[in-house]
């Protein structure tokens, strides 16, 4: 029986990634902020870990309880919205530590274990917003290219050793809090000098008739991207993201 274990599962897309790997008869390591094993089903193939991605000590300890794993699910994240102007740096910051160096450092964690098996994959979920630009997320888009960036030179570094590395990237899902914590998290989205972009901006984010991403479609992706060898690369996740795919290719 496979194991694998997914980071940023408190809700969102890690929670539901966990229910799909979890109703595929794999052993679910799930990592969370402050653990809560209610929001899972209960099941024997459930470890529910403490795991903060941004401090080392963190890390350390859920990879060493977590033990062998067969594939490694960097999935834990936020997003930030905001002009460039009036984001905080410290905000600025935070995404980078959490999204990007989050990433890396649990990625590092992870590859002793695969590399010495020649075994493994590393899957990391970051965004179709990385396929074209898109205003008031300028912050957020940069510490998911970098880590798409960073997966596709992983991907050549341990080729030699069966390891694979695959990316998902999820669309735009109002099934998710997303949307909620990126208003909260950045300031300046009400100031006169941007009103007309903002309005615009967000119009078309709440436009019902355009394509989303569900929960289940990122679920179905990062199963793919971990099951598959023959997977691509970039696995968009949702109508939406599909779209943008076949636009930037």
């Amino acid at each position: 029986m496979k194991t694998v274990l997914i980071t940023g599962c408190s809700s969102g897309f890690g929670l539901e990634i966990a229910r799909y790997f979890l109703g595929r008869d794999w052993q679910v390591v799930a990592t969370m902020r402050t653990p809560r094993a209610d929001v899972l089903p209960p099941s024997e193939r459930l470890r529910v870990l403490a795991l903060d991605v941004t401090n080392p000590q963190s890390i350390r300890e859920a990879v060493e309880t977590a033990g062998p794993i067969d594939v490694l699910v960097n999935n834990a994240g936020f997003g930030a919205a905001s002009p460039v102007e009036f984001a905080p740096i410290t905000t600025v910051r935070e995404l980078f530590e959490t999204n990007t160096i989050g990433t890396i450092a649990m990625t590092q964690a992870a590859l002793p274990q695969f590399r010495q098996r020649r075994a493994g994959v590393v899957v990391n979920v970051t965004s179709s917003l990385t396929l074209k630009p898109m205003p008031l997320n300028a912050a957020y888009r940069a510490s998911k290219a970098a880590v798409n960036a960073f997966t596709e030179s992983l991907a050549l570094e341990l080729e030699p050793f069966g390891v694979r590395v695959r990316l998902v990237l999820p669309g735009v899902s109002p099934e998710t809090r997303f949307r909620d914590n990126a208003h909260a998290r950045m300031g300046g989205l009400d100031h006169e000098a941007y009103a007309d972009l903002v309005k615009k901006t967000f119009a078309r984010l709440l436009d019902t008739s355009a394509p989303i991403t569900h929960l289940r479609d990122v679920a179905e992706a990062v199963w793919r991207a971990a099951t598959d060898p023959s997977s691509p690369m970039r696995i968009p996740a949702g109508a939406d993201a599909e779209a943008w795919a076949a636009e930037a290719a």
